[in-house]
Protein backbone atom coordinates (compact mmCIF):
# COMPACT_ATOMS: atom_id res chain seq x y z
CA UNK A 1 0.00 0.00 0.00
CA UNK A 2 1.49 3.38 -0.98
CA UNK A 3 2.60 5.65 1.85
CA UNK A 4 2.85 9.42 2.21
CA UNK A 5 6.61 9.06 1.67
CA UNK A 6 5.96 7.34 -1.67
CA UNK A 7 3.73 10.25 -2.71
CA UNK A 8 6.46 12.73 -1.67
CA UNK A 9 9.13 10.94 -3.73
CA UNK A 10 6.84 10.70 -6.80
CA UNK A 11 5.92 14.41 -6.60
CA UNK A 12 9.45 15.54 -5.80
CA UNK A 13 8.46 17.27 -2.57
CA UNK A 14 8.85 16.72 1.16
CA UNK A 15 6.53 14.60 3.27
CA UNK A 16 5.59 17.78 5.13
CA UNK A 17 4.38 19.36 1.88
CA UNK A 18 2.22 16.33 1.12
CA UNK A 19 0.78 16.65 4.63
CA UNK A 20 0.01 20.33 4.10
CA UNK A 21 -1.80 19.53 0.84
CA UNK A 22 -3.86 16.74 2.40
CA UNK A 23 -4.68 18.54 5.64
CA UNK A 24 -4.89 22.09 4.26
CA UNK A 25 -2.71 23.24 7.16
CA UNK A 26 -0.58 25.66 5.11
CA UNK A 27 -0.87 27.34 1.70
CA UNK A 28 0.96 25.44 -1.06
CA UNK A 29 1.87 26.79 -4.51
CA UNK A 30 -0.70 25.70 -7.12
CA UNK A 31 1.76 23.76 -9.30
CA UNK A 32 3.20 21.99 -6.25
CA UNK A 33 -0.28 21.14 -4.98
CA UNK A 34 -1.21 19.73 -8.39
CA UNK A 35 1.97 17.62 -8.48
CA UNK A 36 1.05 16.10 -5.13
CA UNK A 37 -2.55 15.41 -6.23
CA UNK A 38 -1.29 13.81 -9.47
CA UNK A 39 1.05 11.55 -7.49
CA UNK A 40 -1.78 10.55 -5.16
CA UNK A 41 -3.94 9.64 -8.15
CA UNK A 42 -1.16 7.75 -9.92
CA UNK A 43 -0.15 5.72 -6.87
CA UNK A 44 -3.67 5.17 -5.58
CA UNK A 45 -2.74 6.57 -2.18
CA UNK A 46 -5.51 6.65 0.44
CA UNK A 47 -4.98 9.06 3.36
CA UNK A 48 -5.16 7.66 6.88
CA UNK A 49 -8.10 9.54 8.35
CA UNK A 50 -7.22 8.65 11.93
CA UNK A 51 -3.64 9.80 11.52
CA UNK A 52 -4.83 13.01 9.86
CA UNK A 53 -7.17 13.75 12.76
CA UNK A 54 -4.23 13.49 15.20
CA UNK A 55 -2.37 16.14 13.22
CA UNK A 56 -5.26 18.53 12.62
CA UNK A 57 -7.48 17.79 15.66
CA UNK A 58 -10.28 17.47 13.11
CA UNK A 59 -12.02 14.32 11.87
CA UNK A 60 -13.68 16.01 8.88
CA UNK A 61 -16.97 14.47 10.02
CA UNK A 62 -20.35 16.02 10.88
CA UNK A 63 -22.93 14.59 13.25
CA UNK A 64 -26.57 14.80 12.13
CA UNK A 65 -29.35 14.19 14.67
CA UNK A 66 -32.86 14.32 13.22
CA UNK A 67 -36.01 12.43 14.20
CA UNK A 68 -38.34 10.61 11.81
CA UNK A 69 -35.68 10.04 9.16
CA UNK A 70 -38.29 8.01 7.25
CA UNK A 71 -40.35 11.21 6.85
CA UNK A 72 -39.87 12.40 3.25
CA UNK A 73 -39.17 15.93 4.51
CA UNK A 74 -36.27 14.88 6.71
CA UNK A 75 -35.11 12.37 4.09
CA UNK A 76 -34.65 15.22 1.63
CA UNK A 77 -32.91 17.32 4.29
CA UNK A 78 -30.56 14.38 4.86
CA UNK A 79 -29.83 14.22 1.14
CA UNK A 80 -29.02 17.94 1.13
CA UNK A 81 -26.74 17.61 4.17
CA UNK A 82 -24.93 14.58 2.77
CA UNK A 83 -24.36 16.08 -0.67
CA UNK A 84 -23.05 19.37 0.73
CA UNK A 85 -20.82 17.63 3.29
CA UNK A 86 -19.37 15.24 0.70
CA UNK A 87 -18.69 18.09 -1.69
CA UNK A 88 -16.55 19.72 1.00
CA UNK A 89 -14.76 16.50 2.00
CA UNK A 90 -16.76 15.68 5.13
CA UNK A 91 -18.33 12.39 6.14
CA UNK A 92 -21.64 12.12 7.98
CA UNK A 93 -22.64 10.28 11.16
CA UNK A 94 -26.42 10.03 11.61
CA UNK A 95 -28.54 9.43 14.72
CA UNK A 96 -32.31 9.50 15.34
CA UNK A 97 -33.33 11.14 18.65
CA UNK A 98 -36.95 9.94 18.18
CA UNK A 99 -38.18 13.36 19.35
CA UNK A 100 -37.44 12.22 22.90
CA UNK A 101 -35.49 14.79 24.99
CA UNK A 102 -33.56 12.21 27.04
CA UNK A 103 -32.68 10.07 24.01
CA UNK A 104 -31.77 13.26 22.16
CA UNK A 105 -29.14 14.17 24.76
CA UNK A 106 -27.72 10.63 24.67
CA UNK A 107 -27.31 10.46 20.88
CA UNK A 108 -25.75 13.93 20.82
CA UNK A 109 -23.28 12.79 23.48
CA UNK A 110 -22.45 9.67 21.44
CA UNK A 111 -21.83 11.78 18.34
CA UNK A 112 -19.63 14.09 20.38
CA UNK A 113 -17.65 11.11 21.70
CA UNK A 114 -17.01 10.10 18.10
CA UNK A 115 -15.18 13.44 17.80
CA UNK A 116 -17.30 14.92 15.04
CA UNK A 117 -16.14 18.42 14.14
CA UNK A 118 -19.65 19.84 14.55
CA UNK A 119 -23.31 18.87 14.68
CA UNK A 120 -26.55 19.62 12.88
CA UNK A 121 -29.52 18.92 15.15
CA UNK A 122 -33.31 19.18 14.80
CA UNK A 123 -34.27 19.88 18.45
CA UNK A 124 -37.09 18.12 20.29
CA UNK A 125 -40.01 19.93 21.90
CA UNK A 126 -38.00 20.15 25.15
CA UNK A 127 -34.42 20.96 24.11
CA UNK A 128 -33.08 22.04 27.51
CA UNK A 129 -30.86 18.98 27.96
CA UNK A 130 -29.58 19.27 24.40
CA UNK A 131 -28.73 22.95 24.74
CA UNK A 132 -27.08 22.44 28.11
CA UNK A 133 -24.83 19.68 26.73
CA UNK A 134 -23.86 21.56 23.58
CA UNK A 135 -23.15 24.72 25.59
CA UNK A 136 -21.21 22.98 28.37
CA UNK A 137 -18.91 21.22 25.90
CA UNK A 138 -18.72 24.14 23.44
CA UNK A 139 -19.81 21.91 20.55
CA UNK A 140 -20.10 23.81 17.25
CA UNK A 141 -23.69 23.20 16.20
CA UNK A 142 -26.43 24.35 13.87
CA UNK A 143 -30.06 23.88 14.90
CA UNK A 144 -32.15 22.64 12.00
CA UNK A 145 -35.82 23.19 11.09
CA UNK A 146 -36.94 23.99 14.64
CA UNK A 147 -35.62 27.23 16.04
CA UNK A 148 -34.91 27.89 19.71
CA UNK A 149 -35.89 31.17 21.34
CA UNK A 150 -35.83 32.17 24.97
CA UNK A 151 -33.21 29.65 26.12
CA UNK A 152 -30.24 32.01 26.39
CA UNK A 153 -30.20 31.41 30.17
CA UNK A 154 -29.57 27.70 29.58
CA UNK A 155 -26.92 27.74 26.87
CA UNK A 156 -25.32 30.08 24.36
CA UNK A 157 -27.26 30.81 21.24
CA UNK A 158 -26.57 28.68 18.18
CA UNK A 159 -26.82 29.24 14.45
CA UNK A 160 -30.18 28.09 13.08
CA UNK A 161 -31.46 27.16 9.63
CA UNK A 162 -35.14 26.66 8.88
CA UNK A 163 -37.96 27.43 6.46
CA UNK A 164 -40.44 30.26 6.67
CA UNK A 165 -43.52 28.95 8.49
CA UNK A 166 -45.84 31.80 9.39
CA UNK A 167 -46.50 33.55 6.06
CA UNK A 168 -46.83 30.32 4.01
CA UNK A 169 -49.42 28.96 6.45
CA UNK A 170 -51.32 32.25 6.30
CA UNK A 171 -51.25 31.91 2.50
CA UNK A 172 -53.04 28.56 2.68
CA UNK A 173 -55.72 30.03 4.95
CA UNK A 174 -56.31 33.12 2.80
CA UNK A 175 -56.47 30.91 -0.28
CA UNK A 176 -59.27 28.86 1.27
CA UNK A 177 -61.03 31.97 2.54
CA UNK A 178 -60.84 33.45 -0.95
CA UNK A 179 -62.71 30.38 -2.19
CA UNK A 180 -65.57 31.20 0.17
CA UNK A 181 -64.76 29.10 3.24
CA UNK A 182 -65.64 30.62 6.61
CA UNK A 183 -64.88 27.69 8.96
CA UNK A 184 -61.32 26.55 8.31
CA UNK A 185 -59.84 23.93 10.64
CA UNK A 186 -56.18 23.43 11.48
CA UNK A 187 -54.60 20.06 12.31
CA UNK A 188 -51.61 21.45 14.22
CA UNK A 189 -48.27 19.85 15.05
CA UNK A 190 -46.65 18.67 18.27
CA UNK A 191 -46.97 21.30 21.04
CA UNK A 192 -43.61 22.75 22.04
CA UNK A 193 -42.05 22.74 18.57
CA UNK A 194 -41.30 26.12 17.03
CA UNK A 195 -42.70 24.91 13.70
CA UNK A 196 -46.02 24.18 15.41
CA UNK A 197 -46.18 27.58 17.10
CA UNK A 198 -45.23 29.47 13.93
CA UNK A 199 -47.76 27.64 11.76
CA UNK A 200 -50.52 28.24 14.33
CA UNK A 201 -49.53 31.92 14.27
CA UNK A 202 -49.73 31.86 10.48
CA UNK A 203 -53.17 30.26 10.66
CA UNK A 204 -54.39 33.05 12.96
CA UNK A 205 -52.84 35.73 10.77
CA UNK A 206 -54.52 34.22 7.72
CA UNK A 207 -57.91 34.33 9.41
CA UNK A 208 -57.36 37.94 10.48
CA UNK A 209 -56.25 38.93 6.98
CA UNK A 210 -59.42 37.36 5.56
CA UNK A 211 -61.61 39.05 8.17
CA UNK A 212 -62.62 35.74 9.76
CA UNK A 213 -63.04 35.21 13.52
CA UNK A 214 -60.77 32.82 15.40
CA UNK A 215 -62.59 29.76 16.79
CA UNK A 216 -60.19 27.86 19.06
CA UNK A 217 -62.27 24.70 18.67
CA UNK A 218 -61.10 24.55 15.04
CA UNK A 219 -57.43 24.17 16.09
CA UNK A 220 -56.64 20.62 17.22
CA UNK A 221 -53.14 19.16 17.72
CA UNK A 222 -52.29 16.20 15.51
CA UNK A 223 -48.90 15.89 17.25
CA UNK A 224 -46.99 15.91 13.95
CA UNK A 225 -47.81 12.28 13.15
CA UNK A 226 -50.40 10.38 11.13
CA UNK A 227 -52.34 8.66 13.93
CA UNK A 228 -52.63 11.88 15.92
CA UNK A 229 -53.90 13.73 12.86
CA UNK A 230 -56.47 11.02 12.25
CA UNK A 231 -57.86 11.55 15.75
CA UNK A 232 -57.69 15.33 15.42
CA UNK A 233 -59.57 15.29 12.11
CA UNK A 234 -62.25 13.01 13.54
CA UNK A 235 -62.67 15.45 16.43
CA UNK A 236 -62.98 18.42 14.07
CA UNK A 237 -65.56 16.68 11.91
CA UNK A 238 -67.59 15.73 14.99
CA UNK A 239 -68.16 19.37 15.94
CA UNK A 240 -71.73 20.65 15.79
CA UNK A 241 -70.51 23.07 13.11
CA UNK A 242 -67.60 21.24 11.46
CA UNK A 243 -65.10 23.00 9.20
CA UNK A 244 -65.68 23.14 5.45
CA UNK A 245 -61.91 23.23 4.83
CA UNK A 246 -58.81 21.87 6.55
CA UNK A 247 -55.16 22.91 6.74
CA UNK A 248 -52.79 20.14 7.84
CA UNK A 249 -49.47 21.28 9.29
CA UNK A 250 -47.14 18.60 7.90
CA UNK A 251 -47.11 15.72 5.41
CA UNK A 252 -47.58 12.90 7.92
CA UNK A 253 -50.66 14.62 9.31
CA UNK A 254 -52.04 15.06 5.79
CA UNK A 255 -52.08 11.26 5.44
CA UNK A 256 -53.87 10.89 8.78
CA UNK A 257 -56.43 13.55 7.89
CA UNK A 258 -57.20 11.85 4.57
CA UNK A 259 -57.70 8.53 6.36
CA UNK A 260 -60.12 10.12 8.82
CA UNK A 261 -62.10 11.83 6.06
CA UNK A 262 -62.33 8.61 4.07
CA UNK A 263 -63.55 6.76 7.18
CA UNK A 264 -66.41 9.25 7.40
CA UNK A 265 -67.27 8.91 3.73
CA UNK A 266 -66.17 12.46 2.92
CA UNK A 267 -64.60 13.28 -0.42
CA UNK A 268 -61.94 15.96 -1.02
CA UNK A 269 -62.73 18.58 -2.26
CA UNK A 270 -66.44 17.86 -2.92
CA UNK A 271 -67.30 17.54 0.77
CA UNK A 272 -64.36 19.31 2.34
CA UNK A 273 -61.41 21.25 0.93
CA UNK A 274 -57.86 20.43 2.02
CA UNK A 275 -54.54 22.29 1.89
CA UNK A 276 -51.32 21.04 3.47
CA UNK A 277 -48.01 22.32 4.73
CA UNK A 278 -45.24 20.12 3.23
CA UNK A 279 -45.28 18.95 -0.33
CA UNK A 280 -44.01 15.47 -1.09
CA UNK A 281 -43.16 13.43 -4.17
CA UNK A 282 -46.52 11.70 -4.54
CA UNK A 283 -48.75 14.68 -3.65
CA UNK A 284 -49.27 15.21 -7.36
CA UNK A 285 -50.51 11.60 -7.73
CA UNK A 286 -53.39 11.87 -5.25
CA UNK A 287 -56.88 12.37 -6.57
CA UNK A 288 -57.47 15.21 -6.10
CA UNK A 289 -53.95 16.54 -6.34
CA UNK A 290 -52.87 18.23 -3.12
CA UNK A 291 -52.55 21.99 -2.87
CA UNK A 292 -49.53 22.48 -0.63
CA UNK A 293 -46.70 24.60 0.68
CA UNK A 294 -43.40 23.07 -0.41
CA UNK A 295 -40.37 23.54 1.81
CA UNK A 296 -36.90 23.72 0.19
CA UNK A 297 -35.78 20.60 2.07
CA UNK A 298 -32.52 19.85 0.29
CA UNK A 299 -31.56 23.51 0.31
CA UNK A 300 -32.18 23.64 4.07
CA UNK A 301 -29.80 20.71 4.57
CA UNK A 302 -27.13 22.20 2.31
CA UNK A 303 -27.43 25.61 3.98
CA UNK A 304 -27.02 24.02 7.42
CA UNK A 305 -23.71 22.49 6.30
CA UNK A 306 -22.52 25.80 4.88
CA UNK A 307 -23.40 27.67 8.10
CA UNK A 308 -21.70 25.00 10.25
CA UNK A 309 -18.47 25.09 8.23
CA UNK A 310 -18.44 28.87 8.45
CA UNK A 311 -18.81 28.52 12.22
CA UNK A 312 -15.86 26.09 12.32
CA UNK A 313 -13.76 28.52 10.30
CA UNK A 314 -14.78 31.55 12.39
CA UNK A 315 -15.84 30.44 15.89
CA UNK A 316 -16.33 34.00 17.15
CA UNK A 317 -18.65 35.22 14.41
CA UNK A 318 -22.13 36.41 15.53
CA UNK A 319 -24.83 33.74 15.63
CA UNK A 320 -27.57 33.96 13.03
CA UNK A 321 -30.85 32.42 11.95
CA UNK A 322 -31.32 31.74 8.24
CA UNK A 323 -34.88 31.28 6.96
CA UNK A 324 -35.49 29.96 3.46
CA UNK A 325 -38.67 30.82 1.53
CA UNK A 326 -41.30 28.19 0.77
CA UNK A 327 -43.28 27.69 -2.44
CA UNK A 328 -47.07 27.67 -2.84
CA UNK A 329 -48.02 24.71 -5.07
CA UNK A 330 -51.54 25.27 -6.38
CA UNK A 331 -53.36 22.05 -7.30
CA UNK A 332 -56.96 20.88 -6.86
CA UNK A 333 -57.60 19.56 -3.32
CA UNK A 334 -58.52 23.13 -2.35
CA UNK A 335 -61.51 22.98 -4.71
CA UNK A 336 -60.02 24.73 -7.74
CA UNK A 337 -60.52 23.00 -11.07
CA UNK A 338 -57.66 21.62 -13.16
CA UNK A 339 -55.99 24.44 -15.08
CA UNK A 340 -57.83 27.07 -13.08
CA UNK A 341 -55.69 29.95 -11.79
CA UNK A 342 -52.55 27.83 -11.59
CA UNK A 343 -54.21 24.67 -10.26
CA UNK A 344 -52.20 22.71 -12.83
CA UNK A 345 -49.35 22.84 -10.31
CA UNK A 346 -47.71 26.17 -11.17
CA UNK A 347 -45.48 27.23 -8.32
CA UNK A 348 -45.01 30.61 -6.70
CA UNK A 349 -43.21 31.85 -3.62
CA UNK A 350 -45.56 31.70 -0.67
CA UNK A 351 -46.96 35.14 -0.03
CA UNK A 352 -46.62 36.31 -3.62
CA UNK A 353 -49.39 36.99 -6.12
CA UNK A 354 -48.21 34.41 -8.63
CA UNK A 355 -50.78 31.63 -8.99
CA UNK A 356 -53.18 33.69 -6.88
CA UNK A 357 -56.30 31.95 -5.50
CA UNK A 358 -59.75 32.52 -6.91
CA UNK A 359 -62.47 34.27 -4.94
CA UNK A 360 -66.03 33.12 -5.40
CA UNK A 361 -68.38 36.02 -6.03
CA UNK A 362 -71.29 34.05 -4.59
CA UNK A 363 -71.36 33.71 -0.79
CA UNK A 364 -74.05 31.03 -1.05
CA UNK A 365 -73.15 27.63 0.41
CA UNK A 366 -74.63 24.35 -0.63
CA UNK A 367 -75.22 21.25 1.50
CA UNK A 368 -72.42 18.69 1.42
CA UNK A 369 -72.67 15.68 -0.80
CA UNK A 370 -72.34 12.70 1.50
CA UNK A 371 -71.18 9.49 -0.12
CA UNK A 372 -72.62 7.40 2.67
CA UNK A 373 -75.96 8.26 4.24
CA UNK A 374 -75.08 6.82 7.63
CA UNK A 375 -74.60 8.02 11.17
CA UNK A 376 -70.86 8.35 10.70
CA UNK A 377 -71.14 10.51 7.57
CA UNK A 378 -71.08 14.20 8.41
CA UNK A 379 -72.90 16.60 6.12
CA UNK A 380 -70.58 19.53 5.63
CA UNK A 381 -71.50 22.81 3.95
CA UNK A 382 -69.28 23.58 0.96
CA UNK A 383 -69.04 26.83 -0.99
CA UNK A 384 -70.87 26.83 -4.28
CA UNK A 385 -68.62 27.07 -7.33
CA UNK A 386 -68.91 29.78 -9.89
CA UNK A 387 -67.21 30.25 -13.22
CA UNK A 388 -66.40 33.93 -12.60
CA UNK A 389 -63.49 34.81 -10.36
CA UNK A 390 -61.58 37.71 -8.93
CA UNK A 391 -57.92 37.67 -7.92
CA UNK A 392 -57.00 39.10 -4.52
CA UNK A 393 -53.61 40.70 -4.09
CA UNK A 394 -50.90 39.12 -1.91
CA UNK A 395 -47.85 41.08 -0.66
CA UNK A 396 -44.48 39.74 -1.68
CA UNK A 397 -42.65 38.05 1.18
CA UNK A 398 -40.53 35.00 1.82
CA UNK A 399 -36.94 36.18 1.35
CA UNK A 400 -33.88 35.07 3.26
CA UNK A 401 -33.48 36.67 6.67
Amino acid sequence: MPTMADVARSAGVSVATVSHVLNETRPVLPHTRQAVLDAIEELGYTPNTLARSLVTSRTRSIGLAVSAISNPYFTEILQGVEAAALERGYSLLIADPHDDPEHERKVVQLLHERRVDGMIVAPSADPRGLLAYLGRHAVPAVLLDRVIDGHADIAPLFDQVCAENTEPTARLVTHLAALGHRRIGLVAGLPGLSTTAERVTGYRQGLASAGLPLDESLVVPGNSESAGAERATAALMSLAAPPTALVTANNAMTIGALRALRARGLAVPDDIALCCFDDFAWADLFSPRLTAVAQPSKEIGAEAVRVLLERLASPDRPVRTVRLPCTFVHRTSCGCREGEDGADGENGAAGQDRSAPSRLRSEEVRPARSRQQSARSQRVPQPKRSGHHEHPEHPEKGTLQ
